[in-house]
């Protein structure tokens, strides 16, 4: 079992930066194949990038390719979401999300434990 919790969201201009973090509680977190996701008002849950256990491989939809980086630190137990060059469409509720199997996937249902979540609004 893992409990996450994401923090770092907020309000920022089209344009703008914002860093997300995701911490996890126990002591296996770099046995987690961690990602994040994000979900529009009205709109399905979508993979934003994903990233394996030692951090070496990572993955990204193609829509943030270039303008967000995923990171972790094992020994902080925490991954990290760095997002640059916000657009308004990047607005959402951003979720980390969490599963054993060191295998890349944009499907949400793979991921067995999620975080409750953090607001993320570009303004134009």
């Amino acid at each position: 079992q893992v409990q996450l919790v994401e923090s770092g969201g907020g309000l920022v201009q089209a344009g703008g930066s914002l860093r997300l973090s995701c911490t996890a509680s126990g002591r296996t977190f770099s046995m987690y194949y961690m990602g994040w996701f994000r979900q529009a008002p009205g709109k399905e849950r979508e993979f934003v990038a994903s990233v394996s256990w030692s951090g070496a491989r990572t993955y990204y939809a193609e829509y943030v390719k270039g303008r967000f980086t995923i990171s972790r630190d094992n020994a902080k137990n925490t991954v990290y979401l760095q997002m640059n060059s916000l657009k308004p469409e990047d607005t959402a509720v951003y979720y980390c999300a969490a599963k054993v199997p060191n295998i890349a996937t944009i499907d949400p249902k793979a991921y067995d434990f999620w975080g409750q979540g953090t607001q993320v609004t570009v303004s134009s």
